[in-house]
């Protein structure tokens, strides 16, 4: 029986949700996925690959928590993966699971790092990629972004508010600028519109 089939097993068990797709995604729940994450390196499950964190504020879709935490797992025998994702409230912790795999300890840093969320007995918890004065987590929707308006060559403008408007849905755009607009039409190659007829030779 395969890592994954087993793995598939114990969340059915556990009555986990199994979320179709080409990776196969288990939602376990927070208080009992470290116990299964155990099952899943017993079935043969031998890297954290990584530990990847999700923010869901202002997600168009219900999800049941702000955060989210997909753990990817791989079989190094034969290439299998099994994402485990664990849903979690803000100023929540999670278990760290580098009692587990070690190489999670750089992960779980990361996640910390970006988004906020701390993993109880980690054994070095602390900031692995932004400057130590930077104040907040950059991957957090609510995370400020920078307020410096860029000036492109051909004399456009991208104004902040506009740019955050933009990527939120709730304005249409960056500027009055259409995307074929930018561009010479000059230098776009042209496809020939007829065929050119062959010679007859015999």
């Amino acid at each position: 029986m395969s890592a994954l089939t087993t793995a598939l097993e114990k969340a059915t068990l556990r009555e986990y949700t199994i979320l179709e797709g080409k990776i196969k995604t288990v939602v376990a729940a927070r208080d009992t996925f470290k116990a299964f994450l155990f099952e899943c390196k017993a079935a043969g499950f031998s890297i954290c690959a990584d530990v990847m964190g999700v923010d869901y504020l202002e997600f168009t879709e219900f999800m049941p928590e702000r955060f989210g935490v997909i753990y990817n797992l791989l079989n190094a025998s034969n290439g299998e993966r099994i994402l485990v994702k664990v849903y979690l409230p803000d100023s929540e912790t999670l278990p760290t699971i580098t009692d587990i795999w070690r190489t999670a300890e750089f992960h779980e840093r990361e996640v910390f790092d970006l988004f906020g969320i701390e993993f109880d007995d980690h054994p070095d918890m602390r900031k692995i990629l932004t400057p130590e004065d930077l104040d907040g987590h950059p991957l957090r929707k609510d995370f400020p972004l920078g307020e410096t308006p860029t000036l492109f060559r051909e004399g456009r403008f991208l104004d902040p508010s506009a740019f955050r408007a933009g990527l939120s849905g709730k304005d249409t755009g960056l500027s009055g600028w259409r995307g074929g607009s930018r561009i010479d039409s000059s230098l776009i190659p042209k496809l020939p519109t007829a065929v050119p007829e062959r010679s007859n030779q015999s």
